[in-house]
């Protein structure tokens, strides 16, 4: 099995390989033969995996987000029949 060196990462991105092979529970060295592998089109990258990477900009709520949101917006499902006269 062959080893490459890759000269020239800077700390982002550096730091960010770091972050999501811990966030994925595996090495930075098997990560980066993971993505490779599939920006190579040589393994397919599983459906649903990338979900996580998005989450900030997606709207992924907690639990409790969840209840203040339903507290907060009860009165839209209130139907006052006065309304419709």
């Amino acid at each position: 099995m062959k080893a490459i060196t890759i000269h020239g990462l800077d700390d982002v991105l550096a730091g960010t390989l770091k972050k999501r092979a811990l966030e994925q529970g595996e090495s930075v060295n098997s990560l980066v033969r993971r993505l490779l592998g599939e920006a190579m089109g040589m393994k397919p990258r599983p459906k649903g995996r990338n979900r996580s990477e998005f989450a900030s900009f997606s709207g992924v709520w907690t639990e409790q987000d969840r209840r203040e949101f339903q507290e907060r917006s009860a009165d839209f499902s209130r139907v006052n029949p006065e309304d419709w006269k």
